[in-house]
This record gives C-alpha cells, sequence and structure tokens, in this order.
C-alpha cells in the first residue's frame, strides 16, 4: 500500500474536527460527528482494578484512564477502588478511596458495600482474569453481584478457546454488566461467538495512547547516548512469552549489513515472574546475547520507567518490535502506544497486532522466526523511505486512539450504560460452585 498523500509535519496541534466514536455492531458506523458532550457530567464513575505505583499493564492503564477522564470532565466525581496484590501495600494518590486485597473475598463484599454507600452512579470494571482471587479470578463476582448500580466493564482479555472456570467466570460478567468494551474488533467478535454476549451491548474503545509529535528519532538519541545508532526498541515488563530472544537470535544477520544497530530492552522483570523466579529470564537473555557476540549491542534497562522517559526510549526507536511468542494476546498497550508515537513496527501476528497493523501501519512476521525480524529489519533500514511511509500510516491512525478521545468515549459509554439500564438475566451457574471445584460441581449438577 502507498504512502497518504498528507505531510504528517504539516498536521495541526489541535485534534482533528472528527471523532471517534465506539461502534456497536451492525448499528453504527465507527465514526460520529456529534458533538463532544458538554463537561463536566453529573456522573459519579468508581473505577475498580490495579492503580499504579503497582507496577503492572493494568495498573498503568487504568491510571492512564482516570487521568484522561479528569482532564476532560474533572476530578471531582472519579474515584478508584484498587486492587492490592498479596502481602503488597502501595502509596497511592487520593482517587484511591478503597482498597482491595486480591485474595480475601470478603474484601470483595465490603468493596460493594463501599461503593453502595458513596453516591457512586457507575462502576468501571477494569477486568483480566490474573489480577482477581478464585478460580479464573471468580472472587470479582462477589463484588458485581453486589452492586445496585451500572457496571461498565472494560475487557482486557477475552479468550477464543477458554476452559471452563473462566468460561464460566466471563459469562457471569457479562450478565452482571450493562455495558461490555473491548479493544479491538477481534476481541468483539470472540465475546459473540463464544460467550454469546449480543453485539448490541458491546463498546469498542481502542486502547488509549498519549498525544505524541511526529518526529525523528535522532532528536532523542543523544540525550540516551544512542547517537549514530540504529535503534530497536522493545518496551513492557519482561517475562518468558515476549519473545526478545527472538530478536536477539536475529541480530547477528541484522550487524552483518547495519553494523551501528543496537537493541534495547527496556522495563522491569514483571513482579508476578520476579516473585517466582526472579530475574531468570533476564539472565537467559543476557546469557543468549554474550553466546552469540552481541552483548555489546543488546542494552537493558532494568526498572519501571517513567512516562518522561519512556517517551524518551520509543522517540529514539527506529525500529519497535513485538516479538510475542503466543497469537492469543487481545490487547497490547506498548505496542498501542508505539504505533502513535509514528514508529516503523515489526511484529509477531498476535491478534491486537494483525488488527492494529494492518493496511501497511506495521510488518508482520511468523511465530518465534528470528530469521525473518532479520531479514524484515535490513528491508527497513536499507529503505528510508519504505520506514517513513509505515510510520506516517501508524502515526495517522493513531490520532483516533489519543487519550481525550478515548476518554470521551468512554463516557459515552456511561452513559448509554446509565440510560439503556435493563436488568439482565443472570445466568444460573451458582457463585459457590464458581468459588469452589467448578468443574466437578457443574458436571455432577
Amino acid at each position: 500500500m502507498s504512502a497518504p498523500n498528507i505531510s504528517v509535519n504539516a498536521l495541526p496541534n489541535t485534534p482533528m474536527r472528527r471523532e471517534l466514536r465506539p461502534p456497536v455492531f451492525g448499528k453504527e458506523p465507527a465514526y460520529s460527528l456529534q458533538p463532544i458532550p458538554s463537561r463536566p457530567l453529573p456522573v459519579r464513575v468508581a473505577v475498580v482494578g490495579n492503580h499504579l505505583p503497582r507496577q503492572c499493564g493494568i495498573a498503568t492503564f487504568t491510571t492512564d484512564l482516570c487521568d484522561a477522564i479528569t482532564a476532560e470532565y474533572g476530578a471531582a466525581g472519579l474515584s478508584v477502588a484498587a486492587v492490592n496484590d498479596p502481602q503488597s501495600s502501595y502509596a497511592y494518590p487520593s482517587r484511591v478511596r478503597f482498597e482491595l486485597a486480591e485474595g480475601d473475598i470478603s474484601s470483595y463484599r465490603a468493596t460493594a458495600n463501599f461503593l453502595n454507600s458513596t453516591n457512586v452512579d457507575l462502576v468501571c470494571l477494569q477486568h483480566e482474569y490474573g489480577i482477581f482471587g478464585g478460580n479464573a479470578g471468580s472472587h470479582v463476582l462477589q463484588l458485581l453481584q453486589r452492586l445496585t448500580m451500572p457496571v461498565v466493564t472494560t475487557l482486557h482479555t477475552v479468550l477464543r478457546e477458554p476452559d471452563l472456570d473462566q468460561r464460566i467466570v466471563m459469562q457471569q460478567i457479562a450478565a452482571r454488566s450493562d455495558r461490555l468494551i473491548v479493544m479491538s474488533e477481534y476481541s468483539s467478535r470472540v465475546l459473540q461467538d463464544v460467550f454469546g454476549v449480543p453485539c448490541e451491548k458491546i463498546d469498542l474503545i481502542p486502547h488509549g495512547i498519549p498525544d505524541l509529535p511526529f518526529v525523528e528519532p535522532d532528536v532523542y538519541k543523544d540525550s540516551l547516548s544512542l547517537g549514530g545508532k540504529s535503534v530497536l526498541l522493545t518496551f513492557g515488563l519482561l517475562s518468558p512469552n515476549k519473545g526478545f530472544e527472538s530478536v536477539i537470535r536475529a541480530l547477528p544477520r541484522i550487524l552483518s549489513r547495519h553494523s551501528n544497530v543496537v537493541y534495547v530492552i527496556a522495563g522491569a522483570t514483571h513482579p508476578h515472574v520476579r516473585a517466582r523466579e526472579g530475574d531468570r529470564y533476564r539472565d537467559q537473555l543476557q546469557a543468549l546475547a554474550k553466546e552469540l557476540g552481541v552483548e555489546g549491542e543488546v542494552i537493558f534497562h532494568n526498572r519501571f520507567v517513567s512516562p518522561q522517559e519512556m517517551a524518551s526510549l520509543v522517540g529514539s526507536a527506529d525500529i519497535y518490535i513485538t516479538p510475542y511468542c503466543h497469537e492469543a494476546q487481545a490487547v497490547s498497550g506498548t505496542l498501542a502506544y508505539a504505533l502513535g508515537a509514528g514508529k516503523a513496527i515489526i511484529s509477531t501476528p498476535y491478534w491486537h497486532a494483525a488488527e492494529l497493523l494492518d493496511d501497511g501501519r506495521g510488518a508482520l512476521v511468523p511465530f518465534e522466526d528470528p530469521v525473518a525480524i532479520a531479514a524484515t529489519a535490513i528491508e527497513l533500514l536499507d529503505n528510508d523511505a519504505a520506514r517513513q511511509a509505515m510510520r506516517k500510516r501508524a502515526y495517522l491512525h493513531g490520532r483516533q486512539m489519543v487519550w481525550n478521545r478515548v476518554a470521551q468515549s468512554y463516557m459515552r459509554s456511561f452513559m448509554r450504560a446509565r440510560v439503556n439500564r435493563t436488568h439482565p438475566a443472570y445466568l444460573r451457574f451458582p457463585l459457590q460452585a464458581v468459588e469452589g471445584n467448578t468443574t466437578n460441581l457443574l458436571l455432577s449438577a
């Protein structure tokens, strides 16, 4: 696909007038010229999920979403009930008014009682199986069944092949939510086909991204001691399913053609991974780089980086790479961030990448294929025009994903949930079946 006939450098700093509206599939177009609601809106929202300074992707997303809603509509009506992992406590900001203990089922009931008693108009639940206690995160159902206000649930993972516990929990969440937000069309299809959720109940709102400028990587390189280098970048919390070793294995081929290349891996080991096995995965990556003779070209930033540092790191990248190992990745915040920054991107074809990088917004390579990564990186580094065209396509597409527009779309979803509230016919699976030995209890029922 040829590059669009537009100069990104000439884009105005003000947002485009055409705004993203989350479509109800089969009912509405993806875009609407309806006016943005006047602010502030008379709605009090409590967000339930992880929150910074807890170090995980959901915490970053929840914090960014709350910041965006606050920027658009003010902070007065927004509060957070934060989920704490075991044996942890955090110095939360003032918006966090309640803390929920992940593994304590009574804490979910207490959270519901707190929210019901504080005049909250709507709850926005951030759902990921791994952040809640119980079988497949089933403790969260104790919260949902007690809430008296509308619930809008953001689904960060939608599984195409769930096990029985995961299926039951998702069906219960869908039944007890007034609206469900997904971040990709693929997730919407799976939600409908696998879990039987009607399309009218689903809002598609993309993963938010900061509104970054479109600039050349060299602007950032000197401050990071990367001047004169061609930078390949991966960032995010480290865990063995990320596939960073595929890029390291590709480096000798890339360096044979472009000797000035470095590969930057930015991010701390995921806290849950570190608790189980320490920094073993990072140690393995460093050992592999040494074995292949490229340890001098692999740079680790072993920390949870600040938003300011992340903007500089991403800005410095000539090519951003997500080499994840598995197809079933419904959303990647790091990929969305890189696309919004106008990066040339190489990725494996997990679900979110296959959709987000369509129409020439990035290059897809097979899973665990260092040869393909090397060939694609060399091709992009050889061809400045092709790389720039890919960057511009990515950046232009990302304008519909900036956080202020995402906040507006969330607010519309919230208002739909309040105006069109129904009382769903709850699935008849008993909560004790989900909380206990789910499979045995259901099969014997």
